[in-house]
């Protein structure tokens, strides 16, 4: 799905989605095809639902954007330091 069709489908809303499709340029991740998961009210109540899915599949690319927005562009940030699982 575009972003284009997720707005009209679920305007004024909170989308958790997965890329299906992206690439990157200049340190900008660029969604193409979205999946949607699920849409929310209120943010908080889409983050829940972000944590544990990305606890469940960190690899996979999540993400939760207002469908106010006209366009999404994800700025790419390296990662420097050390993830561990506190158990």
């Amino acid at each position: 799905m575009k972003w284009e069709q997720v707005r009209e489908q679920f305007p004024e809303q909170w989308v958790l989605v997965e890329a299906i499709s992206a690439y990157s340029r200049n340190s900008i991740r660029y969604l193409q095809e979205l999946s949607v998961i699920s849409n929310f009210p209120e943010s908080t109540f889409a983050w829940k639902e972000y944590k544990k899915l990305h606890l469940d599949a960190p690899s996979r690319e999540y993400y939760i954007f207002h469908t106010d927005h006209e366009t999404i562009e994800v700025k790419e940030q390296k990662f420097i330091g050390v993830r561990r699982r506190l158990q």
